[in-house]
């Protein structure tokens, strides 16, 4: 676990360095992606997650499950998840950029294992032992938190992804809930059993 701990640090570190340098690159630091996050519908379902996570947390029977980490990856997965998940599916259709894909991977890794691991190991003072069946899980749950907030509406279209617009994250408005709760139903229900899940999984 030593191996693993110091070539995460390091990864983690790297992508650190490289977002910073190359942040013009880099369309999470963007006004443009702030604008597409910061829409009403999103903030208001993100409030409801992480208040639901929060005041679960302490009754999950995982004695590292607290406040604090139950706050901060809700947090990070909001922030980063909808941008790493857009980055990814762009890459699979040709738009690669290198230094995105690169801090993509590392926000989403730090996002829904890392930080985790970091905060177990702190307090507890050994790795978690599920450290590698919790990846798995967590990243389930983190694609669905960002397929759930890049959901979309088109005149003429209907409900769709945001990133698959050309101009993304600048592309549509995202204010059309009413016309995407059904699908967001969906994801809801894909991102409370992955909760169960993974609470399951951290409680052993």
């Amino acid at each position: 676990m030593h191996l693993y701990l110091a070539a995460w640090l390091l990864a983690f570190t790297v992508g650190v360095i490289v977002a910073v340098r190359h942040r013009h690159r880099v369309t999470l630091f963007s006004g443009e992606y702030r604008r597409f996050l910061l829409v009403r519908w999103r903030l208001v379902t993100f409030v409801i997650a992480a208040v639901a996570l929060v005041v679960v947390a302490p009754y999950t029977g995982d004695p590292t499950w607290d406040y604090w980490d139950a706050s901060y990856m809700a947090l990070l997965t909001f922030l980063t998840a909808p941008w790493a998940l857009g980055v990814f599916f762009r890459a699979l259709r040709g738009r690669r950029d290198p230094v995105e894909l690169y801090v993509a991977a590392c926000a989403w890794m730090f996002s829904t294992s890392w930080s985790y691991d970091l905060y177990y190991l702190i307090r507890l003072g050994f790795y978690p032992p599920s450290w590698a069946a919790n990846i798995g899980a967590s990243a389930i749950l983190y694609g669905c938190a960002g397929l759930f907030w890049n959901l979309d509406w088109r005149a003429g279209r209907g409900v769709t992804f945001s990133f698959l617009e050309a101009e993304w994250p600048s592309a549509g408005t995202g204010g059309h809930f009413t016309r995407v709760l059904g699908y967001a139903t969906g994801f809801m229900a894909l991102v409370t059993g992955s909760l169960v899940y993974v609470f399951l999984l951290r409680g052993h």
